[in-house]
């Protein structure tokens, strides 16, 4: 059909708001995040460290740059951010807080372009020897587990980022078979379940996962009479990382470097044990303590840290059986690796290495899981933890 300069002009003029409109709602992709701030949790006890350590991450080089001491404070061991990002919450390791038989809990604003952190307030964790620190999903809540004292308690976090008093708290009681290590409760771990209705806490000391149900609008722990995981007699429980799916839990076992694999039921916080798998080689004869665990983002791999080893624990994980296969070890280049962090994007592991003072960085192959050392290793006086937060 032969259309007409009229007939042109007036399908133009109909169809020009169209293809404006097209345009307008398919706006380009934005570039994915490459520059983030990385805190560094440390000792400063009987060390040269002078609290919290920040860097500049370039997750697209695998880099990190010194920024210096982003705020000074005592024992700052383990670190958490607030899901926001505007908050970093540390957990003073220490058992005398204003003359009581505590550990303290340190709230600080986050400056994103200087890396600084200001203190905004502290208060007593309500046990001696904090060792862990996170918060719950909505950010309404940290929780922390009390290792010394082995109890667990939460804290109302305030529209500033500072924190009220404990408003949850339960003492763990009970003991295990090793008189030295496991005379008393220590709890090492606490975090909440992937929809928020539970709050887990590992204790090395009872060989389980005590579950308690989470009141979060409260901050309220209440056992569960069922909810419960053990771990072999004597094994030591340290940390626990879920699956992306949910579905799964993996806890290490501090004081038999192994790591036990559990179904997990998010509709009543149950755990069914499939299977225990040893962290180390099979002829290793030295010292056993476990450190760190956590799954890669991809939910296809897994990684321990071996202190007595000084090495890195890689396992493939079976997406539909949650079960693992040893892809062996990967020395860290330091001494001590008591933390690692994966970066935000997948593509690198940075090995803290407490006693050798450093942080060492690896590629992580997408494909097989593998671990490289990219070359680059960083000083650090004792490092006990690291986080990531988003560089404006």
């Amino acid at each position: 059909m032969k259309i007409t300069r009229r007939l042109f002009a007036i399908l133009l003029l109909f169809s020009a708001p169209l293809l404006l409109l097209s345009r307008t709602q398919t706006p380009e992709k934005p570039a994915a995040k490459s520059q983030y701030i990385a805190y560094v949790g440390t000792y400063t006890s009987k060390t040269n460290s002078k609290g919290i350590y920040a860097y500049r991450f370039d997750a697209e080089k695998g880099q990190l740059t010194p920024i210096g001491v982003a705020a000074e404070s005592v024992d700052p061991s383990f670190l958490a951010i607030h899901p926001n990002g505007k908050y970093l919450y540390a957990v003073n390791e220490i058992g005398n807080f204003n003359g009581g038989t505590s550990g303290a809990l340190s709230a600080f604003s986050i400056d994103a372009k200087t890396g600084a952190l200001k203190l905004l307030n502290q208060v007593p964790t309500r046990g001696a020897g904090p060792c862990y620190v996170s918060l719950d999903k909505n950010g309404s809540f940290v929780l922390v587990a009390n290792y010394d004292s082995g109890s667990i308690a939460s804290f109302p976090v305030h529209d500033d980022g500072s924190l009220g008093t404990a408003s949850g708290f339960v003492q763990h009681s009970g003991s295990g078979p090793n008189k030295e290590r496991q005379e008393g409760p220590h709890a090492h771990w606490i975090g909440t379940s992937p929809d928020n209705r539970f709050a887990l806490a590992v204790d090395l000391g009872l060989d389980q996962v005590l579950v308690y149900s989470f009141d979060s609008s409260k901050g309220i722990f209440t056992p569960m009479l069922s909810g419960f995981a053990k771990v072999k007699p004597g094994a030591g429980p340290r940390h626990l990382a879920f699956h992306p799916n949910g579905k799964f839990a993996y806890v290490l076992s501090e004081m038999e470097s192994s790591v036990t694999v559990f179904s997990y039921q998010l509709k009543n916080g149950t755990f069914t044990s499939l299977e225990t798998i040893s962290a180390l080689p099979k002829d290793y004869s030295g010292p056993k303590e476990a450190a760190e665990i956590a799954v890669h983002p991809s939910g296809k791999f897994l990684y321990t840290s071996n202190r007595g080893h000084d090495s890195i624990a890689v396992f493939a994980i079976d997406e539909k059986k949650g079960t693992l296969k040893s892809l062996g070890q990967v020395l860290t280049g330091g001494k001590t690796p008591r933390h690692f962090a994966i970066d935000p994007t997948g593509a690198y592991l940075l090995a803290e290495n407490q006693e050798s003072n450093n942080i060492v960085i690896f590629h992580i192959d997408a494909a097989t899981g593998s671990l490289t050392p990219t070359g680059q290793a960083v000083d650090v006086p004792s490092p006990v933890c690291l986080t990531f937060v988003a560089a404006p």
